[in-house]
Parts: C-alpha cells; sequence; structure tokens
C-alpha cells in the first residue's frame, strides 16, 4: 500500500520560476513536483501536488487530505501564511499532520511576514532552503 503526502501550494506559486527569482530561485512548480515524485517513489509515497490562488480551495484540500487518509500533507501558502485564520483553523480540525514549508525564510524579511497562522497550527515548519525545502519536508512527512 503506498501513502500518499498532500503538497498543497498557495496564491502565486505557480508563478515561481517567473516571479522575483532573487528571492524565490529558477525553479518551477513543476520541476518541485518532479524532484519530488522521484524522491518519494523509494520511500513508498505518492505525491498529490496542487496549487491554488484560492484561499477556500486550500482549505477544501487540507480536508479531502484527511478524508482520503493521506499521510501528511506539504503547505506552502505562500502570503496566506501571514493572513489566513481559515487556513489555521482548517488545520487544527484535521488529524493529517500538517508541515509548513517556505522557500525564503519569512523571519529574514519584511516585519509582516514574522506571523504564521499556518506555522501556530502546523507540526513543524522548514524555511529558507529553497525549492530543497519541499524535500526536506518529504523527507520528514516519510518518518511520521
Amino acid at each position: 500500500m503506498t501513502d500518499t503526502v498532500f503538497v498543497l501550494n498557495g496564491p502565486n506559486l505557480n508563478l515561481l520560476g517567473v516571479r522575483e527569482p532573487e528571492i524565490y530561485g529558477a525553479d518551477t512548480l513543476d520541476d518541485i513536483a518532479t524532484r519530488l515524485e522521484e524522491r518519494a517513489k523509494p520511500l513508498g509515497i505518492a505525491i498529490e501536488m496542487r496549487q491554488s490562488n484560492h484561499e477556500g480551495h486550500l482549505c477544501d484540500w487540507l480536508h479531502e487530505a484527511q478524508s482520503d487518509g493521506a499521510k501528511a500533507v506539504i503547505l506552502n501558502a505562500g502570503a496566506l501564511t501571514h493572513t489566513s485564520l481559515a487556513l489555521y483553523d482548517a488545520i487544527k480540525s484535521i488529524k493529517t499532520p500538517v508541515i509548513e514549508v517556505h522557500i525564503s525564510n519569512p523571519a529574514a524579511r519584511e516585519a509582516y511576514r514574522h506571523k504564521s497562522y499556518v506555522g501556530m497550527a502546523a507540526l513543524g515548519s522548514i524555511a529558507g532552503f529553497g525549492a530543497y525545502g519541499y524535500e526536506l519536508a518529504l523527507d520528514a512527512a516519510s518518518k511520521l
């Protein structure tokens, strides 16, 4: 039986590789998905990769992860990290472990990025390692 890890991405992450590459790097979301799928195979994990610019979709997918029996969720909520009580509540409402990921290090950026509603509800957070943070999160998820 293969475990599934949902990898959920929030607003503007569809623009990775184009948007502010000096902060977010040159990798696209497809590049990240390809590396995650390659890394997941020997771990016996299937990746369910999704992106939306809409908060409600992310909440629905968090609920779906639980109802589908996902092993974990890797969540990069983008700017919603710092504003979304709805995501906080959705994470707190499910038993599926959520690992927060950020490509940049929000603590080293603007003050408004220092508070993470996602991080307050997530099992743990990985930030500042670029796109490689997703792979670190997958390794952590595989150990749960």
